[in-house]
């Protein structure tokens, strides 16, 4: 007579291996996704999709408190915590398999529809093939999990002929096909990153093989003092690897040039037009040094730049397409640059066209410009913060009024318009900077695009506002260095810094915050001078 296993509660170390079990399927049903998003499109990996879907649902009042606590990490620590709520609902789903079997692998394969529907209504997806990459992981994750848990049902060999036996699951089995489903998902995954992605690779081709043309109007010469030599300050071009970096996108977008387009549509537009690059560039193009600011930089923040920028003239292609600004009888006051990530930005068009540097830029500090700042063209408007006039990766400029259309960041709170205000930043001594007694040099830059700096000041603890000395001039749309030698006493003291524009107004002593049309006020730091 055969003595066959009777039900029994789950012990403790069933549990534990459950919850592994659905550790280990989410896993397996991620890495199996991120292989397959990478021969249909990175972005639809489901991590990004959904990462994608939070941040567009994120109150702004969180984003700028994640951009101020992580800075340019923001989107790494969206990712990690991503994946740690995942990986606490993926031991759920693997306890409740432990009592529902197949209930816990139905729950995988709902999670792996959220991730499809987040990735095919992603405004750039254009295709329902970016559904698959989180089907195929989840129905690789659901048979997993299916499988795991059925090793820990299944009595172990000989335990049925022994009915005292406590321990009767076969947990050798399971720890078997879960490090051989582990490391072979990983194993996939590493193969498939290091074979690379074919979009990928041909948009870093495109790259490669792209020569910028010569400017028929290039920029002259850094004047000899417009760098300062003090050890601290930013420098006056920032170099590419150091330029700030804010925008919503999870994966940055790979485009292939020969397969970009752009469109040129909407009220007032005489007929629409689609350009390619090498039609872009066949352009009268222009070479111009322009600074770059995010409304989200807080006062004495890190997020502007200043850069040499390749591209031409946005204003001429305008009017060549029988655009006029409002000034001259148009109709549309607003221009929505759309990016492949489906990012819309709001810029006026009377700023466009009112005959200063707005550009569509393909190169930057003698290159194309890094996949990270918009390859292969990104629009740039000085005197304008970045969130209304700088859109990455460009495929669509329409014309269309403030009235009709709110761009992506007006609805979370942020002015439809917003001219960069006056700022000022002490570059050294940092905060907290033990200097010794002596000459101090107190150093930074200050800008205030299309109006330029007129001066600027430093105040030591209450005592009077001393001119500092301003470092030459390149033009009102950069940035402008200042030094201030301070005989530094020992003590605490804080060190202020203000500016006046060229319009002659002085930035105001109160500060703001970055909402809703950027911050405002002057910048301070603490030192403490130590004695001889």
């Amino acid at each position: 007579m055969t003595l066959s296993a009777p039900p029994r509660e789950p012990t403790r170390t069933d549990r534990l291996l459950a919850a592994v079990g659905g550790l280990v399927a989410a896993y397996v049903s991620l890495a199996v996704a991120d292989l397959v998003a990478f021969w249909v499109r990175p972005e639809a990996s489901p991590v990004p999709a959904v990462g994608d879907t939070v941040v567009d649902r994120t109150p702004a009042a969180v984003e700028q408190w994640a951009i101020r606590v992580f800075g340019e990490s923001d989107k790494a620590v969206l990712q990690l915590g991503i994946l740690v709520l995942l990986g606490l609902l993926a031991a759920g789903i693997g306890l409740l398999a432990l009592r529902h079997r197949v209930a816990g692998s139905v729950a995988v394969g709902a999670f792996g529809l959220l991730g499809a529907l987040a990735a095919v209504t992603r405004p750039d997806s254009d295709s329902a093939l970016d559904a698959v990459p989180s089907l195929v992981g989840a129905a690789v994750g659901a048979v997993l999990l299916y499988v795991l848990i059925g090793r820990l049902l299944a009595p172990r060999a000989g335990a049925a002929a022994r009915p005292d036996a406590t321990d009767r699951s076969d947990r050798r089995g399971f720890l078997i096909v879960a490090a051989s489903a582990g490391l072979a998902a990983t194993g996939a995954a590493a193969l498939g990153r290091a074979a690379g992605s074919p979009v990928a690779e041909n948009a870093a081709a495109s790259r490669a093989s792209l020569r910028l043309p010569r400017p028929a109007s290039a920029a002259p010469p850094v004047p000899a003092g417009a760098q300062l030599r003090i050890p601290g300050i930013s420098p006056f071009l920032t170099p590419n690897r150091d330029f700030y970096r804010v925008d919503t996108a999870l994966v940055v977008p790979k485009v292939d040039a020969d397969r970009w387009r752009l469109r040129l549509h909407g009220g007032g537009v005489r007929e629409e037009r689609v350009l390619t690059l090498p039609e872009l560039m066949a352009r009268r193009v222009v070479e111009r040094d322009l600074t770059l600011a995010c409304v989200s930089n807080e006062v004495g923040g890190p997020y502007v730049g200043n850069a040499r920028w390749l591209g031409v003239h946005l204003a001429d292609l305008l009017r060549e397409a029988g655009v006029r600004p409002p000034s001259e009888g148009g109709s549309a006051d607003q221009l929505v640059a759309r990016s492949v990530d489906g990012m819309t930005i709001g810029t006026p068009v009377e700023e466009v066209m009112d005959g200063r540097d707005a550009l569509l830029a393909f190169g930057m500090n003698g290159e194309p410009l890094p996949f990270t700042h918009g390859f292969p063209v990104r629009m740039l408007v000085p005197g304008l913060y970045g969130y209304v006039s700088a859109c990455k990766w460009i495929e669509s400029i329409e014309l269309t009024t403030f009235e009709a259309y709110d761009a992506y960041w007006v609805p979370r709170g942020w002015a439809a318009e917003a001219p960069v205000k006056t700022q000022s930043r002490i570059d050294t001594p940092r905060a907290l900077a033990r200097p010794a007694a002596g000459t101090v040099m107190i150093a930074g830059v200050a800008w205030a695009q299309h109006r330029g700096i007129a001066r600027v000041e430093v105040r030591i603890d209450d005592g009077p506002w001393r001119d500092a000395k301003l470092a030459a001039e390149d033009s009102r749309d950069t940035w402008r260095q200042w030094v201030h030698p301070w005989q530094a006493t020992p003590g605490r003291h804080t060190l202020t810094v203000r500016a006046t524009d060229g319009t002659g107004a002085t930035q105001p002593e109160e500060r703001t915050g970055t909402m809703p049309d950027g911050a405002q006020g002057w910048h301070s730091v603490v030192v403490t001078v130590e004695g001889a």
